[in-house]
């Protein structure tokens, strides 16, 4: 509580006045985060539907929020990433679950972005690969350096759209 007191800048007592301990803090940290991110995919399905936007485009503008979001909540989300197995079991039941809801909300979203492709045999290991791509920036994605958050938004969502070729095959081409 000492380190989290210096890094606030106020007094332990004051911490100790608004948290019984430092799970408390987790607990609220964690819990404020993940609503947060329940309300960004919220707010990107009313928008893509106020917009008219198509699914497709709707999934690429989740991906983007989602990063935009990750940009600014690195110890948050390396908190959410690492540190859910220190709350007491109602607490880490109530940030689960939130995160099931993300990803479930995730994997609706991409199911309707590519029907043609996601199958419930699949849905769960492409929503995977997605998150794969997006969970981990914080360990090699740095604010201010050579490739910005939302460059690697576009590239994940090329990525997701195209993999890693630059176009499609030519006519009578063999794919592999």
């Amino acid at each position: 509580m000492a380190d989290l007191a210096a890094a606030s800048g106020t007094s332990k007592a004051r911490l100790y006045h608004y948290y019984e301990s430092k799970e408390a803090i987790l607990f609220d940290l964690l819990d404020r985060y993940t609503k947060r991110l329940m309300l960004i995919i919220a707010e990107v399905e009313g928008a893509s539907q106020r917009r008219g936007l198509t699914e497709h485009e709707t999934f690429a503008e989740l991906i983007r929020a989602f990063l935009s979001e990750y940009e600014t909540s690195h110890s948050r989300h390396v908190a959410l990433l690492n540190d859910v197995k220190y709350l007491v079991e109602s607490q880490r039941e109530i940030i689960l679950n939130r995160q099931r809801d993300v990803v479930a909300a995730f994997t609706r979203q991409l199911a309707r972005a590519y029907p043609e492709r996601v199958t419930r045999e699949n849905q769960t290991a492409l929503t995977m690969m997605v998150f794969g791509m997006i969970n981990w920036t914080f360990t090699w994605l740095k604010p201010g350096g050579r490739l910005g958050y939302r460059e690697f938004a576009e590239q994940v969502v090329g990525m997701v759209d195209h993999g890693l070729t630059s176009r499609a095959p030519a006519a009578g081409a063999k794919a592999g």
